[in-house]
């Protein structure tokens, strides 16, 4: 299983830019797009509270868990 971000969507949905994500939240934008690039690998959960309280959202709506046919990694 994997998890993907939907955040690019909900932007655009909503109208609002990284950028402008950013200055809601203070994250900086560049964490921002590479959550937008599902390229993050690790959030905060400070991080993912802030950009749902921003945008009036719960969790699930900004994370998709996928299932994948891939064995998974063992840690």
């Amino acid at each position: 299983m994997i998890i993907q971000f939907k955040l690019d969507e909900i932007l655009e949905r909503m109208n609002i830019s990284q950028h402008g994500l950013s200055r809601m939240t203070g994250i900086r934008q560049a964490t921002i797009s590479d959550m937008c690039a599902n390229k993050t690998k690790h959030i905060p959960l400070k991080n993912l509270a802030l950009i749902c309280g921003s945008l009036d959202c719960g969790i699930l709506d900004v994370l998709e868990l996928i299932k994948t046919n891939e064995k998974e990694p063992t840690e």
